[in-house]
């Protein structure tokens, strides 16, 4: 479906508000960007390190409460 060249210009509301508030904080994108490197990009898991976790885990009694007699 083609559309004519009128709506080809056509930017929502919320386009126009993003784009608003981009222009008005140019630094806003890198501080995005910053957050979600500090939120959730995380290092490489070191699989070593996590299976000598594992093995050096002490196992807990079923009833924590209940002295072993």
């Amino acid at each position: 479906m083609k559309f004519s060249k009128q709506f080809s210009l056509y930017q929502s509301e919320a386009t126009q508000f993003i784009n608003g508030l981009k222009e008005a904080n140019p630094t806003m994108e890198q501080g995005q960007r910053d957050g979600r490197a500090l939120l959730w990009d995380k290092t490489p898991v070191d699989l070593d390190n996590q299976r000598r976790a594992a093995e050096a885990r002490v196992n807990q009694q079923p009833y924590v409460y209940q002295n072993k007699n």
